[in-house]
Parts: structure tokens; sequence; C-alpha cells
């Protein structure tokens, strides 16, 4: 679900529509020049024209990593990293077995990435051309090589896209949707061994964006080891004998198991990441070793990454924070929040280590998502007016919300971008978000909202207005935050019950329309640029829990859901539309804040706190990790951005 991700874990989707002329200079993303080249596109086979954007690789790691010092309010930039000495084992703490698949997250090896500017940087890549914002066209880095030591080419592009996207068997749902445009999958044209080329009719301004996400699509695969499963490849008896020992239906489903790039359990699966998993599953006990062939290199000329290994012991979740405390993680942030901050600070000596407060770059620790598309007509009807919206979002006590669960840290407002995001504006954070009874009870009163006996407001058709607020119950902070509320809407004449489901139950409610009102986390991107989409401000998909048939509508072209019918949603759509096919980053801010603004005023989500501190413990002999961060999966893909390869143990 948007507003938070339903899992971190879980893949985004790709959403969109076909722009009239949709990208834009990437210059103020990668902070290079950028020139506009007119004609017809190429012929398939033939060479493009000259780029309009070259990103170009190797980037000094100082530059990489830190660079010169700029005002980032939080996010790292400034950071000063040492040159480290190789060696040493990384402890850390997971809870789930599965939760491996993290650490090819946080080592952040992509073919396009962010650093900690968020700025988008070559990385895999030696370069990538970029032209009419629909071809691009990508160079390797010459002998780049898996950590089996086999040569990394193009061909290991070609076997994904020939042979598993377009192998109806291994996808049988057809190529993945984050890969089409509009619909239409590219045109991938392999030129040599180092340089691959896609295309599309129209300009993608989403592709460079999915390359660097925290789970990357994976456009390309071991070729060389995956073969052997492939029926068009393997021996057709070792593969049915795999098939029948592994008590598996198909060589697809032999195919798929092994082909685990993100999930990170088969040992014998070649990487790019900086540490290989070495470990057999299920395990207790996972060890992650260095990648020999791995592509980064310090300052020095040292190969990076600093650290032999990573071993991960799985943990009871409940556990973690007293096992962190006691020092048994080097670096730990999985499994912990900000109620534990305290215990963990009055540990640090015992545990040899220190607690560092990251900003979680969520747009609202918890927010409230009123269904627009609520089936209950007399529900509808006053859900879409904004002046109920405002009442409610007027009717919380965020100063006491602050103050009782997060020691008045964090940032009292809307569901809104934070202070790291040059979009941050402080009067659209807590416009209509700040506490005014008087003002709320007038909105409700001139809604003609009257109050029963027992001082319970009655909806128009003489119901008593009771808001069932429904959760999943996985934010800890939820069920004493939502007491909070409780307590003062109920002085406005409201009574807010609780209701917990189930997440699968929840989101089914929601889209379905059955639920009135649900609580999750805030918009996944508290920290955009205006070359980041605003996708999540508009009804562009089903997830976004205040519209979620006006998404479903959306995502699927017309074909499933509802049209939206309510003008400020309609100028929504609009404003995205003309986000994507605007031509300068000036362009884009200006519509960016435009739709920021048409939150704070109506309140399609009410926000509560926002900046709220995830703690980070470091061990002391850990070095390279940033005193201050943002904690986010994207952009930020939590340590990802960091770059943990520079993380060195002081010996």
């Amino acid at each position: 679900m948007t507003g938070g991700e339903m899992n971190e874990l879980e893949r985004p989707k790709a959403r969109g529509l076909r722009p009239a002329t949709l990208f834009v200079a990437l210059a103020a993303v990668i902070g290079i020049g950028f020139l506009l080249f007119g004609g017809p596109a190429p012929e398939q086979g033939q060479p493009p024209q000259e780029p309009a954007v070259v990103i170009s690789a190797p980037v000094p790691i100082a530059e990489f990593a830190g660079g010169p010092s700029g005002s980032g309010r939080g996010t790292g930039v400034g950071l000063v990293r040492e040159t480290g000495t190789p060696g040493g084992t990384l402890n850390i703490l997971l809870p789930r077995e599965k939760d491996i698949r993290l650490l090819n997250v946080w080592g952040y090896a992509r073919l396009v990435g962010f650093n900690e500017r968020l700025e988008l940087q070559p990385d895999i890549l030696e370069k990538i051309s970029v032209i009419e914002g629909r071809i691009f066209e990508m160079t390797l880095r010459a002998d780049h090589r898996w950590s089996d030591g086999a040569p990394f080419t193009t061909e290991d592009f070609r076997y994904y896209w020939e042979d598993i996207a377009n192998n109806p068997e291994l996808s049988p749902s057809g190529v993945p949707d984050e890969l089409l445009n509009d619909g239409e999958a590219p045109i991938v044209e392999i030129l040599d061994a180092r340089r691959v080329r896609y295309t599309w009719t129209y300009p993608n301004p989403r592709f460079l964006f999915l390359l660097a996400q925290a789970r990357e699509p994976y456009i390309y695969r071991p070729s060389h080891y995956l073969k052997q499963f492939h029926a068009r490849y393997g021996d057709a008896a070792a593969i049915a004998q795999m098939v029948e020992a592994e008590k598996l239906s198909s060589w697809a489903a032999l195919h798929n198991r092994r082909d685990s790039m993100y999930d990170n359990d088969n040992p014998a699966l070649p990487t790019l990441q900086p540490w290989m998993i070495e470990t057999a599953m299920p395990a207790q006990r996972l060890v992650l070793k260095r990648n020999p062939h791995f592509h980064r290199r310090d300052d020095a000329g040292q190969q990076l990454p600093y650290l032999d290994e990573i071993v991960a012991t799985i943990a009871e979740p409940s556990l973690i924070p007293a096992k962190t405390a006691a020092g048994e993680s080097m670096l730990q942030a999985r499994g912990l929040g900000f109620g534990d901050i305290t215990a963990l600070k009055s540990a640090e000596a015992r545990g040899n280590y220190r607690t560092l407060l990251w900003r979680i770059t969520k747009g609202s620790q918890v927010a409230l998502f009123p269904n627009l598309n609520v089936n209950d007509p007399v529900w509808r009807t006053l859900l879409r007016d904004a002046r109920f919206r405002v009442a409610l979002s007027l009717g919380i006590d965020r100063g006491d919300i602050n103050r009782t669960l997060y020691f008045g840290l964090g940032i009292e407002g809307n569901n809104g971008v934070l202070p790291e995001s040059p979009l941050y504006d402080a009067e659209l954070m807590t416009r209509n978000a700040t506490f005014n009874m008087a003002r709320a009870n007038a909105l409700l009163d001139e809604l003609e909202l009257a109050r029963g006996a027992d001082g319970i407001r009655l909806l128009p058709d003489g119901r008593k207005l009771e808001i069932v607020v429904e959760t999943a119950g996985e934010n800890a902070e939820e069920p004493e935050m939502l007491e909070l509320i409780a307590k003062t809407w109920r002085e406005l004449g409201i009574q807010l019950i609780i209701k917990p489901y189930e997440r699968s139950v929840l989101r089914n409610r929601v889209y379905s329309g059955e639920t009135v009102m649900s609580v999750w986390s805030g918009w996944n991107n508290g920290v955009p640029t205006p070359m980041m989409s605003p996708n999540e401000l508009a009804p562009t998909a089903q997830d976004i829990l205040c519209w979620p048939k006006w998404g479903q509508y959306f995502e699927t072209k017309g074909s499933s859901g509802e049209a939206p019918d309510m003008p400020e949603a309609q100028a929504l759509i609009e404003l995205y539309n003309a986000w994507s096919a605007a031509q300068d980053d000036g362009t884009r801010a200006a519509i960016w804040k435009q739709m920021l603004a048409m939150h704070a005023e109506m309140q399609f989500s009410i926000g509560t706190v926002a900046g709220v501190s995830q703690p980070v413990v470091v061990s002391n002999n850990l070095r390279n990790v940033p005193e201050n961060g943002i904690f986010g999966w994207d952009p930020g893909a939590q340590f990802g951005i960091y770059r943990m390869d520079l993380f060195y143990l002081k010996r």
C-alpha cells in the first residue's frame, strides 16, 4: 500500500501514462550538461544520433561517497570518508532468514544509482547515453566479471531479455510491467559485447530511476550459470533428473529456483554485489564473503569492499533490541524502532557502540487515509467534502502526539516532504495541520452535523458519526497514536473506533470500498527532488489508500476501477501528466509544489508527525558510517546510498 509500502521487500509497481512530450533534462540530477537533439528516431540496428545526455564513469570515490560540503540537512552530504583497512568480519542480526536479501539492497551495486546527494551516477555501467528520453545506450566496464570470475557482458542482458522476460514458461505474464512504457515493451539491441541499447517509441522518464531502486529489476542475469537449467541450452536428461530429485513441476520451476538474484539465497548463483552468500539455507547463521571481482576501488586504488565477510545471525524479532544492546551486532537498524532509543543509549558503553539517529524519509510516520471511493453513499459524500477532512486534521493534537511518542523530536504536520528535500515548504507542512478545535467545530457545524444527546454528532441519515479506522497493526506507535486522536475527536463529537485486520484483508477491504478510513504510514518518498515522479500525489495506483478505485482505473487504462469524478482528483492527474511532459527542472518543481499545495489544502490524506528518528547502532570499531543520514527504501536503499563497501573495521 502506498502511503507507506505494503512491504519494503515487495517490488514497487511501474506506473504511468504516455505523455505527449515526456523526458526531461537530467542535468540537475547528474550535474552535467544537457542538449536536446531533434530529428527522427534511428532505425533498429543503426547508430543513434548524438546523445542528449551522457552519464559517465568512473566517478572518484571521494565525490561518489562524500564530495564537497553542502546544505544537505542530514542526508550525509559533506561526510568525510577515511581510506580503510581491508579485512574483518561484520556481525549483524536479522529477524528472518529471508531478510538476507537485504544485503543485496544495502550493497547497492546498480547499473546506475543514487549517491548521498540523491544524484544519479553510473555504477556497474561505465556510462549510459540517453537520446530523446526514449533511447538508452549502456556501456559496460571493460573486463568486468561476476563473482565467480566469468565475464559480465551484454550476453547477460540478451539472455534475460530473450530467454527469461520473453519466455512464456518463465514469464507467463509477459514482459514485467516495470519495463513497459504505456504498455509498450522496449526494443533491446545487443550492439557488441559491452554495449546494449533499449528503445521505446515514446520517452520513458522512469527507466533510470527504475534501475536505481532498492529492489532493482535485474535486467541482466549470469547466463553462463543459468543456461544449464534452461530447456533451450541445458542437457535435457540432466534437467529432468534435477526436476525429479527436487520434486518440481517443470524445468521452468527449476530455473526459477536457481535464479534468485534478489532473494540472495543461492550460494551457487554468481553476483555483482560486494558480498556473496556462502551459506545454504535453511540456517540460523548466514555467512557472506567478499566478492573478489567487485568493481569499485577506493582513492588509494584498493579494491572494495573492505570487509572480508558479513555474518548474519537470525534472532527472534522481540530479542533484537536486547541483543543489540549487548553488543551482538556491529551495525543494526533492522528490528529497532524509536521506542528502543533510550535503552540503546544507556547501554552504549557496555556494548561498545554508538546509537546514531537517522531521519526516516516517510511523508508521515503514521497517516490517516479517508477512502474517497467508499461504497456507503453517505460516507462518500461526507468524506469528499474538504471541510470535513480539514476538520479532522485540525482536531488532531500533533504536539501532544510528538511529545508523548517521540519526545518532541518529530516534525508535526501534513503527509508531506521533509526538510532534506529541495521541495520542502514549512508553510505547506503545517497548513490545515495545526491543532484548532474552534475552527474544526465551526467546520463541522457548517456541515450541519448536529450533536446527539450523548454529544456524538450525527450523519445526515441519522447514524452516529462513528469513524471506524481500520489498521493492520504493524506500526508499534499506531494504537497509542489512534487513542490520542480519538480523545480529541471525541471532543469534536466524533467517535473513533479502531478495528484491526490482517494486512491482505485490510488491503482488499480498502480496494473494494468497504473501508471508510484506514491508517498506514505516509508517502514512501518524503525526500523527493523535482526529477522524481509525483505519482503518489495523484490517483495513479490502486494501492494509494485514499482513492483505490481511481488508481486502479489509471493503472488499467480504464478497464477496471472507476474514472475519477471529483474535480480535484482530475486536476491532480492533469498535473501528473504535465510533470511527465515538462522540459526543465524548474517546471517540474513548480508542478510538484502545486500538487503539494493541493494536498495541504484538501487533506486527501491526514498526516501526523514526520521525520521520526531511526536508531542505527554502530560498533565503535566500525568506521565510515555517517553520523547523520536519512533512512528510507526509495530513494536510499537504507544503508545503500552510504556505500557499505566503504565501511571498515578499525583495528
